[in-house]
């Protein structure tokens, strides 16, 4: 299926009858919706994983042996392999055809996830980690790409979009939830386990259900690209995570030579794509001012969001006594924020245009950030915590739907496997970039407080280092906010016109 019009590299429109590659009679797919579902849920397994074993490390550490210093790996592996191989993962989901990009995908997620789970050792739970990542770069552009030629009719394609929003906005919390049941009432193992019969019935069901679609003309694979942009993200992610780690920081020899590396692999990347002649990220699906301004969105609000996650974590278990379990349903009306959010919002999208939906929802979710800076060690979860985390969340749904399609509006139909996968990259980029900033200035806030006030608890110094992590993720979306302000100019008539994908 084409998506309503599509576009000449020159940026004028031609419509999907003309199009080289779409049949002329292409209307609406009567199975978009159960083919919708089956992207969904392939989406959300992704994102979950993320976030589902999170909560499991203590317990696998435990069982296998795995030093303090050596645990995050397991959620290391999977992020460097994820964020580093996106952007060939989009390319090829575009020449081998999406559908099959997605199938081999969900197979090869499923394999990982059962080496993972049954992994007697860390090296082969490292190992299935960094597997799993590999497969999800195939998978998750795969499944936007399939998304956008899926739908057609600008009302149904708000409604698909508001579906991903809500699943890529909430789905990391939900991880925690399913994570601390898993952990709590069966074995961390599951964490993986459960992905396996997961991934085998939607691959069962997406065969029917999915259609194919795959880029025309010049399919030739720019091998100096995928190296040098490979290695590039590889080394960016991994030295973020290296500044993250307990007695690392940003001045160790070894993060230092990481991010220089990156940043030469990088420049290098664009330089050589620049006169690349198949290359694998042309670089207009990223100077569009629309596109890339929604990527520095993504990224910002990748960074920002992980105050929420990663130190209201430790706010719930650390200073007011939660279980795994609790804390993971303690983020449940976050998610419900974003999915309720998400269904408004794609609703409002095509009356009213992006732009106004983004500011009003990142001014919301900065509000709501600098709300926890009030929380103490002895908060009310329901009067102190609970408001904010709504603010927080229906302010990102507006935020994911329509920057979402603001991302990708335009961009050819050859282009859309990597288009999506750029989305993809610049999340996972920003939340490495988030996890390694705020945690480093929230530990740089206990050990000041501490050395400052020499009498106070422990408990306090916790509760100085959260409302520092929460400031900072408040400038980082206020950040985000004002690149929205500044390069989001498409209006709601551009949307349907120029084919928007979306997450």
């Amino acid at each position: 299926m084409a998506s309503d019009s599509l576009t000449t590299p020159s940026g004028t429109p031609v419509s999907a009858a003309s199009a080289p590659g779409h049949a002329a009679d292409a209307g609406p797919d009567p199975k978009r919706w159960l083919a919708l579902a089956v992207i969904a849920i392939a989406q959300l397994m992704v994102v979950l994983d993320a976030s589902i074993v999170n909560i499991a490390l203590p317990d696998a550490g435990k069982d296998l042996g795995i030093t303090a210093a050596n645990i995050q790996w397991v959620v290391t592996a999977y992020t460097l392999a994820f964020g580093g191989l996106l952007l060939l993962g989009g390319r090829i989901a575009d020449f081998i055809g999406r559908k099959r990009a997605f199938l081999i995908g969900l197979a090869g997620f499923a394999l990982a996830s059962a080496l993972g789970g049954i992994a007697p050792n860390q090296e082969l739970l490292f190992g299935a980690r960094a597997l799993q990542g590999a497969f999800a770069a195939l998978l998750a552009p795969a499944a936007l790409s399939l998304l956008a030629v899926t739908f057609t009719d600008p009302k149904e394609r708000a409604r698909a979009f508001g579906v991903f929003g809500a699943i890529s906005g909430g789905g990391a919390a939900i991880g925690l939830i399913l994570g601390g049941v898993l952990t709590e009432y069966a074995s961390w193992r599951w964490t993986l386990g459960v992905n396996v019969p997961i991934a085998i019935i939607t691959m069962i069901v997406a065969v029917p259900l999915v259609k194919e679609s795959r880029a025309t003309g010049d399919r030739r694979y720019d091998v100096p690209g995928v190296l040098l942009s490979t290695l590039g993200l590889v080394s960016l992610v991994y030295g973020f995570s290296k500044a993250a780690e307990e007695g690392v920081g940003w001045s160790d020899p070894v993060t230092l030579t990481l991010l220089a590396a990156a940043v030469v692999l990088l420049v290098s990347f664009v330089l050589y794509e620049r006169r690349a002649s198949h290359p694998l990220l042309p670089l207009r699906v990223v100077l569009d001012r629309n596109r890339g301004g929604s990527y520095l969105v993504f990224l910002l609000v990748g960074a920002g969001i992980f105050a929420i996650f990663l130190f209201l974590t430790f706010y719930f278990q650390q200073t007011l006594g939660y279980s795994p379990l609790k804390s993971g349903f303690a983020f449940l009306p976050f998610s419900g924020g974003i999915i309720v959010g998400a269904g408004v919002v794609s609703q409002l999208l095509p009356r009213i245009g992006p732009k106004p939906l983004m500011i009003v929802g990142l001014a919301l979710a900065v509000a709501g950030m600098l709300w926890l800076t009030g929380i103490g060690e002895q908060s009310s979860y329901v009067t102190e915590v609970l408001p904010s985390l709504l603010a927080i969340s229906l302010g990102l749904a507006a935020v994911f739907v329509p920057a979402s399609s603001t991302a990708l509006v335009g961009v050819e139909e050859h282009d859309a496997g990597i288009a999506s996968a750029v989305l993809n990259t610049a999340q996972q980029v920003g939340g490495s970039l988030g996890l390694a900033l705020l945690s480093t200035f929230y530990a740089s806030a206990i050990s000041g407080y501490a050395a400052d006030n020499p009498g106070s608890s422990q408990g306090a110094a916790f509760v100085h280092g959260y409302h520092v992590a929460f400031i900072w993720g408040s400038v980082i979306l206020a950040l985000a906010l004002v690149i929205a302000a500044v390069a989001i100019s498409a209006k709601k008539d551009d949307l349907p016109t120029e084919g928007a994908l979306a997450v």
